[in-house]
C-alpha cells in the first residue's frame, strides 16, 4: 500500500494544471520559489522550464527580468541582523544582476532591506528598509499586540531608498517624517515591532511612488520631490494588501489579501482595480466560494497586454491567469517544496513550503536571448 505524502499541499496536483492557449496572453512566467535554494525558473505556457538560474542565496522575496535581458535578483543576505520574529523570512539585502549564463555583473548590499525591490529603467534600485523609531515616536504608534515590540521595546519603521549603480542613495523617504502614527494605527492582531510595514514600493507616473502599508491596510502615493502623500486607499477599500501598481488608465491594481476585512467573518482574497481619486473599486476578481482563493500574506497581480491579469496566490504557490470576466485560462502550481533553511525562518514558518512571493509574465520579444 503506498504511503501518503505528509505534506498536504504536495498531495494536490502540482506543475501545469490547465491552459487555454487561445485566450491566454501567452509568453513566459518567471518565478523564484521561496524554498528552492536560490533556483529561479522561467517556464512556458505548457509549464516546461525553458531556463533556470542558480543563485547563492534563497530569494529575499523576488526576481525579475531586466530590459537588457539579465535577471534582477533580490537575495536573502545571510548576514542581515535578526531584528524581530519574521525578519528572517522577509528580509532580502543581497541584490544581484545576473546574466542568462549565471554571471553576476552587479551587486548591492543593504542588510536592512525587506520585502520589495524595483529595478528602475535608469539602472537604479528602489527598495524598502527599516530604521528604529525614537522612543518618543514609538510611543505614538497606536494599536498592535501589547508588549510585542522588538527587544528593548524598539519599533522599526519603514524607509524607502533609491540607489544608483555606485550604491549611493539618491532619494530617501522616511515614513515617520510624512505619516502621523496616530493616523495609521496598527491592526490589533499585528505585532508592534514593525510600523507601518511597507511590503511594496512601486514607481508610478508623474514622479509618484506607490507604497503598500500592510499592517495598517493602506496604499498611498508619495510625491518624490516633497515626500507628500497625494492620496490614500484605506481599510474601507483594502485589507492587508500587496503589490499595488498604477495602470495606464490611472487606476491602481492591487492584491487584496483580506485577512481582517471589515464586517466580513470569513477571509478571502481578491484582485482589485481602484480609482484612487474617486476612492471606488472599478473591477474585482474573487473566487466562488470566496475562500477558494486566499493567500494570508504575500501575493501579486500583473496586468497583461491583452487585459488579462496574472495572479500569484503566494502562500500556496499557485500562479494563474484570468480574463476580465474572471475566467481562469492558465494555472500552474509551484512543485518545489522544502523547509526554510535557517532555524529562525522555520520557527516562524514551519514545515514544507512552496510559496512564491510574486511571479512575472514576459513576452517572447522581452527575452532576446531565449532560443526557440
Amino acid at each position: 500500500m503506498p504511503t501518503l505524502d505528509t505534506t498536504t499541499l504536495r498531495r494536490h496536483k502540482t506543475g501545469l494544471v490547465a491552459v487555454d492557449h487561445a485566450r491566454s496572453a501567452g509568453g513566459y512566467t518567471l518565478f523564484a520559489p521561496q524554498t528552492a535554494a536560490g533556483q529561479v525558473f522561467l517556464i512556458d505556457l505548457d509549464g516546461e522550464a525553458v531556463h533556470r538560474w542558480q543563485l547563492p542565496q534563497r530569494p529575499g522575496r523576488d526576481a525579475v527580468l531586466l530590459p537588457n535581458g539579465n535577471l534582477g535578483y533580490n537575495g536573502n543576505h545571510p548576514d542581515s541582523p535578526d531584528l524581530f520574529p519574521g525578519w528572517s523570512v522577509w528580509h532580502g539585502g543581497a541584490f544581484s544582476e545576473v546574466t542568462p549564463q549565471g554571471e553576476i555583473v552587479w551587486q548591492h548590499t543593504d542588510l536592512f532591506h525587506h520585502h520589495d525591490a524595483q529595478w528602475l529603467g535608469n539602472g537604479h534600485l528602489l527598495y524598502t528598509t527599516v530604521e528604529p523609531l525614537s522612543p518618543a515616536l514609538a510611543s505614538r504608534v497606536v494599536g498592535g499586540i501589547p508588549g510585542s515590540e522588538a527587544a528593548g521595546g524598539v519599533i522599526y519603521a519603514d524607509v524607502v531608498k533609491e540607489v544608483d549603480r555606485q550604491g549611493r542613495v539618491v532619494w530617501e523617504w522616511r515614513s515617520w517624517e510624512h505619516l502621523r502614527p496616530e493616523d495609521y494605527p496598527l491592526h490589533p492582531t499585528f505585532e508592534r515591532y514593525h510600523w507601518p510595514m511597507a511590503n511594496a514600493a512601486t514607481p508610478g507616473r508623474d514622479g509618484k511612488v506607490i507604497l503598500s502599508l500592510r499592517s495598517v491596510s493602506s496604499v498611498i502615493a508619495v510625491q518624490r520631490g516633497s515626500g507628500q502623500v497625494l492620496w490614500r486607499l484605506g481599510h474601507d477599500l483594502v485589507a492587508q494588501q500587496h503589490c499595488p501598481s498604477e495602470l495606464d488608465n490611472g487606476r491602481i491594481l492591487v492584491f487584496d489579501n483580506g485577512i481582517f476585512r471589515p464586517n466580513v467573518a470569513m477571509p478571502f482574497s481578491r484582485i482589485l482595480e481602484i480609482d484612487p481619486h474617486a476612492q471606488h473599486i472599478e473591477w474585482q476578481y474573487a473566487d466562488t466560494p470566496g475562500y477558494a482563493f486566499f493567500s494570508p500574506f504575500m501575493g501579486g497581480a500583473q496586468r497583461l497586454h491583452n487585459g488579462n491579469t496574472l495572479v500569484t496566490e503566494a502562500n500556496f504557490g499557485r500562479l494563474f491567469e484570468i480574463t476580465r470576466a474572471g475566467d481562469v485560462v492558465w494555472e500552474y502550481i509551484n512543485p518545489y517544496f522544502a523547509a526554510y533553511p535557517d532555524a529562525a525562518s522555520r520557527q516562524y514558518l514551519p514545515g514544507q513550503n512552496n510559496g512564491v512571493f510574486r511571479a512575472h509574465r514576459y513576452q517572447r520579444q522581452d527575452i532576446p536571448w531565449l532560443r526557440n
